[in-house]
């Protein structure tokens, strides 16, 4: 039996493509996208060994041309769900006794089919199934979950390297076990990175995993799991099912074998989540672990120092990158009086060059949010907006769900610094504006920390390095991800861990050692050399 040490490859950020004209990725995801688009595929689930097709189908189209068809998913149901647990607890055994190594090595593999062979495919998936222009998706399904997939190798080597002192006489060491009993992941649409994530993180530590993904992310799913396979994945460790989320919930909340949820998705969902498993507890074997990472109202807060063009680039990346379907995304920002109308002429100019259309056209900057119902509620803000009184519309306002769900990057500028879109998650390319007193700075601040009951991201545009500093003790409980001069999004794997508190999750900080924690069970070990044998403490003498 081989007992080394193993020192993985030390992990560094996979580097990000440019796609510039005639480039050779910008040519190879061309071809993917047009083999993509050119046929229909069938999506199965896949569970243990079996990949399942059903009667009942999903149909999969771009988010901005919906009457294109791309494929089909197959539903499940109820005996899916049962199905997949089933399959992950017969795997268990054997995947949490495989050496740690051997786990490492897939998902290594893994991450250099996605860095090679399947990344032209994968960013295709994103593009086309999310409605991702080119760059945002390579930096999320390519690069993102790359570096999950290798930092999290390197982070699981250093959980298993951390061990107890001993002293003389007796030998002390901490083992980490698998939880007992599988982990449910539900990821969001927005992120493929995330999608592949949270299953993989938690089965990297030797757990077993029932996947369940946003619908409109099941295409770019499918090729995950694809790339999971191929890098040699034994069957049953990650199980991928497309069922309605009550009908999972009802299922999985109530097995005596639910060890633990790793959650992307919106507050409300999460809540009810967390009151469900409450309410089972008695039901578990082990108290699971809940983790999760849900909403944001994310800040731009400006000081009367900030370079104007810098924060001005700053606001349109951050709240109109993907969308503003970002849970990173900039919603709600504060400027001073006294540079307002000079970010303000930055901000419009830029606005007027920013295409909007389908991401096959690499010079759009903007394109579709997800589905129709997001488009609803979006639209919906935007009108009651143009109603308001406290409201004017500074820029966009329009939308049209004719071919795609096209919403225009849109500036609201409020009077009320508590007018609703400065207060609710909207998760779209809507971006408020409120102007304040250039000396009412401090002020400002504890408004920016009590308007929202999210604790995402924020960032701080200044000069003035005291006011940066007033800033970030300020606001020290309002961002679990708090940027100095740059946009609140893009987070890197490594070197910004990731997640928020008060309503915006557990913060657990996906790409950091301290989310692999979670998925731990460590048990102490303390072996004597040699055992006393008798009962008697030195303090029972008499003099």
């Amino acid at each position: 039996m081989n007992n080394t040490i193993f020192k993985v490859p030390t992990p560094v950020n996979e580097p990000v493509l440019n796609y510039g004209k005639g480039s050779p990725e910008k040519l190879a995801l061309k071809k993917a996208i047009a083999e993509a688009r050119s046929k229909q595929i069938e999506v199965p689930m896949y569970i243990g060994s079996e990949q399942i097709h059903t009667n009942n189908k999903i149909k999969l189209s771009p988010p901005h041309d919906h009457q294109h068809v791309l494929g089909y998913a197959s539903e499940g149901d109820a005996s899916h769900v049962e199905k997949a647990i089933e399959a992950a607890l017969a795997a268990r055994p054997a995947w949490a006794a495989l050496s740690w190594e051997q786990r490492a090595s897939i998902f290594l593999k893994a991450a250099d089919l996605l860095a090679g062979p399947y990344r032209a495919k994968m960013n295709a998936a994103t593009m086309l199934g999310q409605s991702k222009n080119a760059y945002q998706a390579e930096i999320d399904s390519a690069c993102e979950l790359i570096d999950f997939l290798r930092f999290n190798v390197a982070f699981m080597e250093q959980v298993y390297t951390g061990q107890p002192d001993s002293v003389r006489g007796l030998w002390n060491r901490l083992e980490y076990r698998p939880l007992e009993g599988f982990v449910f992941a539900l990821t969001p649409f927005n992120f493929t990175a995330i999608a592949g994530n949270l299953p993989s993180c938690v089965a990297m530590m030797g757990n077993v995993t029932v996947w369940k993904p946003a619908y409109p992310q099941i295409y770019s799913a499918n090729v995950i799991m694809e790339v999971f396979r191929e890098a040699g994945l034994p069957d049953g460790v990650i199980n991928l099912i497309y069922v309605d989320g009550p009908v999972v919930g009802d299922i999985v909340f109530k097995h005596p074998d639910f060890a633990g949820i790793h959650f992307t998705g919106s507050t409300k969902v999460f809540q009810t989540i967390w009151k469900t498993i409450g309410e089972n507890i008695h039901l578990y074997k082990s108290y699971p672990r809940i983790v999760g990472e849900t909403g944001g109202k994310d800040f731009v807060m400006a000081h009367e120092s900030a370079d104007t063009k810098a924060l001005a680039t700053g606001l349109v990346r951050g709240a109109f990158e993907y969308q503003g379907q970002k849970c990173s995304a900039a919603s709600r920002a504060y400027i001073p009086s006294n540079i307002w109308e000079e970010v303000k002429g930055y901000v419009l100019a830029d606005l007027k060059e920013i295409k909007m259309g389908g991401t096959e056209d690499f010079t759009n900057f903007v394109n579709a949010v997800i589905d129709e119902k997001s488009f609803d509620k979006i639209a919906t803000y935007i009108d009651n907006a143009k109603k308001s009184d406290k409201v004017s519309i500074l820029a966009g306002g329009n939308y049209d769900k004719s071919k795609g769900y096209f919403v225009e990057p849109t500036i609201l500028l409020t009077s009320d610094p508590n007018y609703v879109t400065m207060c609710e998650e909207i998760f779209g390319p809507v971006l408020t504006i409120y102007v304040y007193e250039a000396a009412d700075y401090e002020k400002t601040l504890e408004l920016v920390n009590a308007t929202s009951p999210y604790a995402l991201t924020g960032a701080i545009f200044a000069k003035d390095r005291y006011a940066i500093d007033l800033a970030t003790k300020k606001l020290v409980d309002a961002a679990g991800n708090f940027y100095i001069n740059d946009k609140p999004t893009g987070a890197v794997v490594g070197q910004q861990p990731f997640g928020g508190a008060r309503a915006s999750g557990t913060n657990d900080k996906a790409g950091s050692i301290l989310n692999l924690f979670r998925w731990v069970q460590p048990r102490t070990i303390k072996e004597t050399f040699v055992s006393p044998t008798d009962y008697k403490y030195p303090f029972l003498g008499e003099e």
